[in-house]
């Protein structure tokens, strides 16, 4: 399975879907209420996610973790930035330690 295809398609959908009827498309009517109810929608999901995580509610987690997956997605699209670039900044991060990479942002 390739999850990055998947999150590829996935991003094209809700690109598709930002025009639709918000009557009848979640991701539209999300979409019509701004930039900022779309970050109050993903950080929601991700407090979900820490709590499911901390129940032990692998089922849970799994449902949370892709609510917030699909809401970073809708926030991306409606800011303009391609899950690509995000891609390439993680490609680039690669083999590098987390210490060492946080250490160079801040200099």
């Amino acid at each position: 399975m390739d999850s990055t295809g998947t999150l590829a398609r996935l991003e094209a959908v809700i690109a598709e879907r930002r025009a639709a009827d918000p009557e009848t498309s979640y991701v539209a009517k999300l979409s019509a209420r701004g930039v900022p109810k779309i970050a109050q929608k993903l950080g929601e999901e991700a407090v979900e996610a820490v709590i499911a995580a901390m129940a032990d509610d692998r089922d849970g987690l799994v449902g949370e973790a892709a609510d917030l997956l699909f809401h970073l997605l809708m926030l991306l699209g409606a800011k303009g930035v391609p899950l690509a670039e995000v891609l390439a900044e993680l490609d680039r991060r690669e083999g590098i330690s987390g210490i060492a990479e946080k250490a160079s942002r801040s200099q």
